[in-house]
Formats: structure tokens, sequence, C-alpha cells
């Protein structure tokens, strides 16, 4: 289309994980490109956040009933509802059924299963099949387990300003506190590693339900001391900018947004060998990612990046050329207008 198109995002969410820094870095995308862009859902404050200076509109959407009433008002003139994960696009397709009927409904797959894999997705699945115009995946490890057929977009990610300052003897781990994101295995790699005695520092960003039992296991490893829990933080790229590693244990990651943020951070990065980390990761890094929930062989892989600071600039260097190459914001805005301009042609067809 040369045209400016109306593009409406929906998410169900009151929070900010990973699903909604990514409608974030593509609604940005899409409004650079003069598309005009209104993201409905996710944490109010964080969201505008990460829309400020976009000329992006944002409406709340903590529920599927307010997803549902801000699609119907906002997406009259719309060209595209574009709508991420199950609750969502139970709205759009909700929505749908009213004035928003004739819009195209775009899916994007974020999570690598079928739908149905709760009871409320189980009721609504069908419906929701029937009614999206077009899904995209946002890795093949995500499009080889979900239903029906997908283009894949990789996410981007925008270009770290990271302040110069020397990288500390620290391992870095970005992500929530969650039994599926196994933040268990980085905390017992980094023991087994021995670095704790040679003065490194292993630093947690993130929080959830498993934090207590992580600083427990802290405590119980005797690696407490070389331990710090941050929190959430909003200066992830000065954290980056500091470490010289990022450990990312999560076996059934997407994609991994952390991961591609080191890249673009030059933090070299050791990764489950599992999800869509090996789709993102230059292949030299490969060898020194782990299997799935294997503390002893990341730990394995720890110690030997720790051991040269040349082999970390050189995966550093290499990640960041990757990034740059393959996972921006522009060249995912592009690749997600060429869907939409399929879907609009077929339907104009």
């Amino acid at each position: 289309m040369t045209r400016p198109l109306q593009v409406v995002h929906a998410i169900r969410s009151s929070g900010f994980a990973g699903v909604e820094r990514h409608v974030c870095v593509l609604a940005r995308a899409q409004a650079e490109t003069g598309n005009l862009v209104t993201v409905i859902g996710g944490d109010p404050e964080r969201m505008s956040q990460a829309l400020q200076g976009a000329d992006v509109r944002f409406l709340p959407g903590e529920t599927v009933r307010a997803v549902t009433k801000a699609i119907a008002r906002n997406a009259r003139e719309a060209d595209i509802v574009h709508s991420h994960m199950t609750a969502a696009e139970f709205a759009a397709a909700l929505a749908s059924l009213g004035p928003t009927r004739r819009r195209p409904l775009i899916a994007t797959r974020h999570f690598a299963a079928p739908r149905g894999q709760s009871r409320f997705g189980r009721v609504v699945a069908g419906f929701i099949s029937r009614r999206v115009s077009a899904q995209i995946a946002i890795s093949q490890f995500v499009a080889d387990r979900v239903e029906g057929s997908c283009e894949i977009v990789y996410p981007g990610v925008r270009a770290m300003e990271t302040p110069q300052v020397l990288r500390e003897p620290v391992v870095l781990v970005v992500q929530r506190f969650e039994a599926e994101k196994r933040t268990d295995v980085a905390v017992e790699a980094f023991a087994r590693s021995g670095l704790a005695d040679q003065g490194w520092r292993l630093r947690l960003a993130g929080d959830g339900s498993l934090r207590d039992d992580l600083e427990q296991q802290a405590n119980d490893l005797g690696i407490a001391e070389a331990v710090d829990f941050l929190g959430m933080r909003s200066n992830i790229p000065e954290l980056m900018a500091g470490a010289s590693l990022m450990v990312a244990p999560c076996p059934i990651e997407g994609l991994g947004l952390g991961v591609l943020e080191a890249m673009g951070a030059s933090l070299p990065v050791v990764a489950s060998k599992a999800g869509g980390h090996l789709e993102t990761l230059p292949d030299e890094a490969h060898r020194y990612c782990f299997p799935a929930n294997d503390a002893d062989a990341a730990a394995r892989a720890i110690e030997e990046l720790a051991a040269s600071p040349e082999l970390r600039r050189r995966l550093a260097s290499q990640g960041l050329q990757r990034q740059q190459e393959h996972f921006t914001p522009a060249a995912q805005a592009a690749s997600t207008a060429q869907i939409y301009d399929a879907v609009l042609f077929q339907k104009a067809s």
C-alpha cells in the first residue's frame, strides 16, 4: 500500500512484559513510516513511557470487555486490527461482529503452543480461527508449534544508547522470576562455575513469584554475598553496558527480546539451546549454548567465556552485527507491512 494505514494493536493486559514491549517497538516503527497507529492494552504508565515521543495513541485495555469496546469505538476507520495473545484475539473477533466487521484481523503468535492450552482458549479457539485473516509468528520455533499457517516476522529492538563504561566482572540475567523461565538454572550455573570465588557477581534484574525461592537457593549454594537481586529495573541498557556476560536460561522462549537487546548492547550471551535462541544468536555463540535446564553445561560455558576477554569481544561484535542486520524495528515494520498489504489486496479482490 502506498498510502498510510490506520492500524489498531490490541493486547488484553494491565502489565508490561515481552509482548507489550514488542507491540510498543512495532507501533513506534509503524508510526515513523507515516501510519496512524493506536495501541490498546498494557500498563498505562509503562506503555506511555515506551511510546513517549512517538505519534501513537494509547488506550487502556485491562479486560476482554474493555478491549472489545475500545476496538469497536476506535477501529471503525482502521485498515487493520492487529491482536496479540488469545484474550485480545477473542476481543477483536467479538468486535468484528459489530462496526469493525470488515476490518482484517491479524494475529501475532508469541508463544509456541496452539490456542486452547487454557479452558478459556479451548472455548474460543474455533471462533478466533474463523475470524483471523493472517497469522504472524515471532520465530520459526513458534510457527512450528501453533495451528494454522504463519508468516515469520522477527521482532526488532532499537539500538542501545549505552554509556561508555568499563565492563565489570558481572553475569547478568534479565527476566521474570517465574517457573517457566528457569532462573534457578542460571543461579545454579553461576555457583558451579566458581566465578564467585574469582570476584565475579551475578545480577538478576526482574521480579516474580519465585524471588524468595531464588534468594534461598543462592543462600543454600553459598553464593548469596555475590548475588544481587535488583528487582524490576528501567535502566536495562545501563546494566547491559556494564556487564560482561548475560545468561538466558529459559527453555521455551519464543524468541527472547532480552537476548536481542543484549546483542544490540554488545553483550555476549550464554543461552539455553532451545526456543528461538538459535535463530537469533550468531553461529559461533551456538557453541556456548547449553542443553535446556543443564546447569553443568551452562557453568562450563560461563567459565570459558569469563576466562577470555578476547572471546567475549568477538562474540559481542558478531552479536551486534547480526542484530543490526536482521533484528531492527524498521525491518520488523517493513515485513509486517508486506503481510498487511497482502491481506488488504486479497480483501479488495
